[in-house]
């Protein structure tokens, strides 16, 4: 058996979170060797609730894809610039949502529902 593996140094020159690939979140890094480039990434990092295996199991991928997807954008660089309608109790933004659409991302919401889905899941 021949063992390829080969370590390099690199910079990182670039990174890009998108959900436009097939519809999944994807989380790309653009690797500099000093004279060539490459790019690390492409793992499913969440489905959507349109995916019949959806479940909430990263609430970091949950959270980045409900604000893209509020603020209709396939990549995280895109969302400066956009315009959202935003939710605000006591002062703290509560939630945020779509400038036309009635969809509102509140992760308290989303975040203790999933609690209490994986709870019961639990007990039986």
């Amino acid at each position: 058996m021949i063992d390829n593996t080969e370590i390099k140094n690199a910079i990182i020159e670039s990174w890009s979170i998108t959900n436009d690939d097939h519809g999944v979140l994807t989380m790309w890094v653009g690797l500099n060797y000093g004279g060539s480039r490459q790019v690390f990434g492409g793992y499913a990092l969440y489905l959507p609730k349109s995916f019949t295996r959806h479940e909430l199991k990263s609430a970091a991928g949950h959270f980045i894809w409900r604000v893209m997807e509020i603020a209709e954008v396939s990549e995280l660089k895109q969302l400066a610039g956009k315009t959202v309608r935003v939710r605000i109790i006591d002062g703290s933004v509560k939630a945020i949502g779509h400038i036309v659409k009635d969809d509102w991302f509140c992760p308290e919401d989303d975040f203790e529902n999933a609690r209490e889905v994986e709870h019961e899941q639990n007990t039986y």
